[in-house]
C-alpha cells in the first residue's frame, strides 16, 4: 500500500530546509496543525499526514488488531519518514502522538534530529504506588470510556470543551467536538483505549535524541507534573512551558507554539 495515500501525506514549505513533522492527536487529524503551518512553512519543509483511521486517511488500512496499541502507529511514523526520504526530520507529536515519537526514536534515533513533544502524557492514569500522579485515577479511566462505549456523539461534546479548556472561547471546544464527531466511532473506541491506558513511563529513558518537552500552563488532560516527569525521564531534555491553556495549544495559542517549534527545529538538526 502506497504510504503517502494510507496516510494522506502531504508536503508543504522550503524545499531543501530543514525537516519538521507535525502528528496529530486522538480524534483530529492534520487539520489541527493549519494555524501554525503557514509561518513555520517560511523556514522549514513541512510534513502533515493523518493517522490510518482519521481524517483523510486509508480507511480500508485500519483494522482493530492492527492499531490495537502505539506499534502499529509508530511504524507508520517510521514509513512516513522513510518514504520521504528528506533526512533525519524534528517530529512534532501532539498529546498521544507524543509517545508515538518516543517509541520510534528510540527504536530509528538516525531517523530524527528532534522531537518536540507537545502536551504529552507517558501514563494518563495516576500511580500512586509511585507517587506518579497522570491526571486521572483507574476509575475516572474506567468511568470515561464506558461513557465513550455508550454513547460517542454524547461524550464528545461534554469531553472536547473539557480537553481544550478556555471556556472563554468557545468555539476552539466546538472545533474539537466537531472534530471528534467526524471520527468513526468503532475507531475512535480502540483509539481511545491505546491512548488512555498505553503506559510508556518505561520508555522516556531509550530516547537518546534532542528533545523538547512543551506543555501548557494548565491542562486539564496532562497536568504540569506530567511535563514535568517527560523532562525528567528523557536525558538531556528541555522543558518549555508555554503560556497557553488547555491540551491543543496549536489551536489555543498558535503563535507561542511555532515560536516554541521553530526555536527548538532551528538548533535541532
Amino acid at each position: 500500500m502506497d504510504v503517502r495515500r494510507r496516510n494522506n501525506v502531504r508536503v508543504t514549505g522550503r524545499a531543501g530546509a530543514p525537516v519538521v513533522v507535525l502528528a496529530h492527536g486522538f480524534g483530529c487529524d492534520q487539520n489541527m496543525w493549519r494555524l501554525v503551518v503557514p509561518a513555520l512553512e517560511r523556514d522549514f519543509t513541512v510534513v502533515l499526514f493523518d493517522h490510518v483511521g482519521s481524517g483523510s486517511s486509508q480507511m480500508s488500512a485500519w483494522s482493530r488488531e492492527r492499531y490495537g496499541s502505539l506499534d502499529r502507529y509508530t511504524d507508520d511514523v517510521l514509513e512516513v519518514c522513510r518514504e520521504l526520504a528528506l533526512g533525519p526530520v524534528t517530529f512534532v507529536g501532539h498529546s498521544v502522538s507524543a509517545m508515538m515519537g518516543v517509541l520510534a526514536a528510540a527504536r530509528e534515533p538516525e531517523a530524527f534530529a528532534g522531537l518536540v513533544l507537545l502536551a504529552p502524557s507517558p501514563c494518563f492514569v495516576d500511580d500512586p504506588a509511585s507517587g506518579y500522579r497522570g491526571g486521572f485515577s483507574a476509575a475516572d479511566i474506567d468511568e470515561l470510556l464506558e461513557s465513550l462505549d455508550a454513547n460517542y456523539l454524547g461524550w464528545s461534546g461534554a469531553m472536547a470543551p473539557v480537553i481544550m479548556g478556555n471556556p472563554d472561547r468557545p468555539e476552539l471546544g466546538e472545533e474539537l467536538t466537531n472534530s471528534f464527531c467526524r471520527t468513526d466511532p468503532q475507531i475512535a473506541r480502540v483509539f481511545a483505549r491505546v491512548t488512555f491506558l498505553s503506559d510508556n513511563r518505561a520508555d522516556l529513558a531509550a530516547v537518546r535524541v534532542p528533545t523538547l518537552v512543551a506543555q501548557c500552563s494548565y491542562d486539564a488532560i496532562a497536568p504540569p507534573e506530567v511535563g514535568a516527569f517527560v523532562h525528567t525521564h528523557i536525558p538531556g531534555s528541555r522543558l518549555v512551558t508555554l503560556n497557553a491553556t488547555g491540551h491543543c495549544p496549536q489551536l489555543a495559542a498558535p503563535e507561542e507554539t511555532v515560536a516554541a517549534i521553530a526555536a527548538f527545529a532551528g538548533v535541532a538538526r
